[in-house]
C-alpha cells in the first residue's frame, strides 16, 4: 500500500499531476505506469506500454497535455514498457529513444518470445501483424555515466545503479520525482523471472540513499509511493533473499517448502528461489 503521508495529486485528463510539469498515468491491462515530463520546447515520455492499442491510447492522452515534439524513455526491456515505441516513432515523430545500452540486446534476445505476452490484448503485436508491430529499439543509449536532458527549463536525469529488476533498468529523475519503473513495485509483488536478487536489494539501499533527493518515487505498477515504501520493500527483499537461501543451503533437493513463508506470492517466491539457485550455481562454477 502507499504511505498514508503522500499528498492527494489532482487528476487532468486522464493524468495524475504530480507538479505543474511531471504526470503518470497507468494502463488498464497491466497497470504499467507511463510518465510525462513537459518542458518549454519539448516532452518525456516514459515508458510506452503493450503494443500499439495500447500506445495509440497513451499517444492520445499526451496530446491532450501537450502539442510539443516528444522524445521517449524506456526503463527496461519488458513488453509492456517498450512495445509501443514503433508507434510512438511512427505516428508521433518521436527520432530519440533513450535506454540503458542492455536493452537493445535483451530485445533482440528476448522480443519474439515476450510477443505471447501481449495475447488478448495487442493480438496484432502477437502476431506481429499490422502497423506499429516492429520491435522498435532504442537509438540514445546510457553507459554508465548519468545524461541529463534539458527540455527547456526543465532538467531530467537518466541514470543506472546497477542491475535489479532487469540487467538494464534506467531511472529517470525530474525536480523530486524518480521514476524507477519495475525496481519498485506498489500494484502487486515484484517479479523476478529475469532478476538479479542481491543486486536488486543494493540498488534498493542505492536509492534510499538518494531520499533527499527524490521523496516521491513513480513504482512501474502501482500508485506513487515515498521513500517508507521503498524501504519496506528493501526489507522485504532482504528477507526473501534470507528464508530462500537457508532452503536452498538446507535442502537443495526440495528447496520450493520454502515457498510459503516467502513474503511475497507462490510464482514469484519460486522464481526468487530460481533466480537464487542459478546465480549460486554459476558462483560455484566461477
Amino acid at each position: 500500500m502507499t504511505s498514508s503521508s503522500q499528498p492527494q495529486y489532482p487528476v487532468v485528463s486522464g493524468w495524475i499531476q504530480l507538479n505543474d510539469h511531471t504526470y503518470v498515468r497507468s494502463s488498464a491491462e497491466w497497470g504499467a505506469n507511463t510518465g510525462l515530463v513537459v518542458g518549454s520546447e519539448k516532452a518525456l515520455v516514459i515508458d510506452t506500454g503493450g503494443g500499439p492499442r495500447q500506445a495509440k491510447e497513451l499517444a492520445d492522452a499526451v496530446r491532450a497535455i501537450t502539442d510539443l515534439p516528444i522524445t521517449v524513455a524506456n526503463t527496461h526491456a519488458h513488453f509492456d514498457h517498450v512495445f509501443g515505441n514503433a508507434y510512438f516513432r511512427n505516428h508521433l515523430g518521436v527520432v530519440d529513444i533513450w535506454a540503458h545500452h542492455s536493452v537493445v540486446k535483451d530485445l533482440l534476445e528476448t522480443g519474439l518470445l515476450q510477443r505471447k505476452f501481449v495475447r488478448g490484448v495487442e493480438p496484432e503485436m502477437e502476431l506481429a501483424e499490422g502497423l506499429d508491430t516492429e520491435l522498435d529499439f532504442p537509438n540514445r543509449l546510457l553507459e554508465e555515466a548519468p545524461v541529463d536532458l534539458d527540455l527547456g527549463g526543465v532538467t531530467v536525469t537518466f541514470f543506472y545503479l546497477g542491475k535489479a529488476h532487469t540487467r538494464g533498468d534506467m531511472l529517470v529523475g525530474v525536480d523530486g520525482i524518480l521514476f524507477a519503473g519495475d525496481i519498485v513495485e506498489e500494484g502487486g509483488h515484484p517479479s523476478f523471472e529475469d532478476s538479479y536478487p542481491h543486486d536488486w536489494q543494493r540498488v534498493l539501499g542505492k536509492i534510499i540513499a538518494i531520499d533527499e533527493l527524490y521523496p516521491v518515487v513513480i513504482p512501474g505498477h502501482g500508485q506513487p509511493v515515498d521513500m517508507d515504501f521503498v524501504r519496506m520493500q528493501f526489507h522485504k527483499l532482504r528477507q526473501g533473499i534470507r528464508v530462500s537461501e537457508a532452503a536452498i543451503h538446507e535442502a537443495s533437493a526440495d528447496y520450493t517448502k520454502a515457498i510459503p513463508v516467502l513474503p511475497y506470492g507462490p510464482l514469484q517466491s519460486r522464481h526468487l528461489i530460481q533466480r537464487l539457485k542459478k546465480s549460486a550455481t554459476r558462483a560455484t562454477e566461477d
